[in-house]
């Protein structure tokens, strides 16, 4: 099975397994406690139907749209995730190349194994950096006056990380990062030596955009569990939040929202957009799926800011009932990181082919010339 092969979500996810040593593709697949919420946030799109039109003469679907300021050529884009470097030595540099060629945006996570000023010099595609906040309030800061600097078009503040999920999958595997080789885990590295060669022989494994401010970002001795909850805020509110939006002064997200208070306070604080997100089900379990909440949150707030809906897309038409539920735009993340696993930036190109060719073959079989017409009419609720 090669790149050629991989027609969908599942095909690219088979692929990276085989490439992926178990900890590591384990740590892209999983979610915390039961995976309820990571199962539900997919399977929530078949709560509804879509409802076509036929005879309207649709030969090239306009499939653009606005976020962050910046034009994208499909409404869909990458999700920031971390830590890119486990998947391909190329890591956060092929996302970034093969968002800018689909002219879609790219987002990266504080934790990323590449700086954001190499990022910013091989990419003028639309960019988008993701905050945590740490304990050491001159990290944040530094951060932000980074991506100024480096001409990132928005910043989003992920804000349901204050600790991390319990992801038992982690525990069963043994996953830390860097990661280490122990008796337990041995046998899952040393069946893919192709990965263990790349990944020794590549730039040592550190945090680049945090590096300079904490010695946990090129010392990490503990998992990714244990970094979170020693060197993230727990104590972070909603001044922090309105500090850092003004600080920026531009287009700003909050990530991680759920319930309708919390989108009317987004607003209120200065929030451009919001990325509607469980964060993949890996945090709380049991929780809402985004797509559960688009519809509603769009009702009263759709005028009044920008909907991003973040997770379970696996589908072109998962974008489709959420643009037509009322988001802007979608993000995905655990499908480009398979694709990654499997092909380097060929892989997320072609993930991003077929998710594309998708979108626009369903917004012509929906009868919709552009993403406006896609509406609540198009939805039929089981």
């Amino acid at each position: 099975m090669d790149l050629d092969d991989c027609h969908n979500f599942d095909d690219f996810r088979i692929l990276a397994k085989k490439k992926l040593p178990s900890p590591i593709f384990h740590y892209i697949d999983g979610g915390s406690d039961d995976e309820i919420t990571l199962k539900r946030n997919t399977n929530s799109f078949n709560s509804c139907d879509l409802i076509p039109n036929v005879l309207n003469g649709v030969e090239n679907p306009d499939l653009t749209t606005t976020i962050f300021g910046r034009k994208i050529n499909m409404p869909l884009f990458l999700s920031p995730t971390a830590m890119q470097r486990l998947y391909h030595p190329d890591g956060d540099k092929a996302s970034a190349r093969a968002a800018e060629k689909f002219g879609t945006m790219y987002s990266m996570s504080t934790m990323a194994n590449t700086s954001i000023e190499e990022i910013s010099n091989i990419s003028s595609g639309p960019k988008l950096f993701q905050l945590y906040v740490h304990k050491d309030k001159s990290i944040t800061d530094d951060l932000v006056e980074r991506c100024k600097r480096a001409n990132f078009d928005g910043l989003c503040l992920t804000v349901d990380t204050i600790v991390a999920g319990n992801r038992e999958r982690d525990h069963r595997t043994g996953f830390t990062t860097p990661p280490k080789l122990t008796f337990k885990s041995l046998v899952d590295f040393a069946v893919k030596p192709k990965w263990v060669f790349d990944y020794f022989t590549n730039k040592k494994f550190e945090l680049s955009n945090v590096k300079n401010k904490t010695d946990k970002g090129t010392n990490i001795t503990k998992s990714v569990i244990e970094y979170i909850n020693e060197q993230y805020d727990p104590g972070m509110n909603w001044k922090d939040a309105e500090y850092i939006v003004k600080k920026w002064n531009g287009p700003f997200a909050l990530k991680g929202i759920m319930s309708l208070e919390d989108v009317e306070r987004a607003i209120d604080i200065g929030c451009t957009a919001v990325m509607i997100s469980n964060h993949g089900g890996r945090q709380l379990d049991g929780s809402l799926s985004p797509f559960d909440q688009i519809k509603e949150i769009s009702d009263k707030f759709g005028d009044k800011v920008e909907i991003i809906l973040d997770g379970g897309i696996r589908r072109g038409t998962h974008v489709i009932k959420a643009l037509a539920a009322g988001a802007k735009a979608c993000s995905f993340g655990k499908g480009y990181l398979f694709s990654l696993s499997a092909g380097g930036q060929k892989g997320v190109e072609k993930m991003l082919q077929n998710m594309h060719n998708e979108i626009k073959r369903n917004m012509k079989l929906m009868g919709c010339k552009n993403l406006k017409e896609l509406n609540s009419s198009k939805l039929a609720y089981r």
